[in-house]
């Protein structure tokens, strides 16, 4: 039985520079992210995202960039919604 592949996000903040680096996810899509904390120890309200914050990540050969419209958490989850979602240039380099 294959794993399934690894889904990350790298964030950068105005001013400050990379929050994360390869910031696992367990839902990517150019209009939101999701990472679920049942189970795990680090909880929803430990992860540091905010509205303004740019997520970047790899699609096949290529990286897209987004910025974080709204942060919400529940008990057991962190969901951002994205906005303005393109694909960065071909020479562009993630890290």
């Amino acid at each position: 039985m294959s794993q399934p592949s690894l889904i990350t996000v790298s964030i950068y903040r105005r001013y400050y520079g990379y929050r994360y680096t390869d910031l696992p996810v367990d839902r990517l899509e150019t209009s939101g992210l999701m990472i679920d904390c049942s189970g795990s120890f680090t909880r929803p309200q430990h992860y540091d995202l905010r509205p303004g914050d740019i997520v970047r990540w790899r699609a096949g050969d290529r990286c897209i960039e987004a910025v974080i419209t709204s942060v919400t958490r529940d008990s057991t989850s962190v969901r951002a919604e994205l906005s303005g979602a393109h694909l960065l240039p071909p020479d562009f380099f993630l890290y």
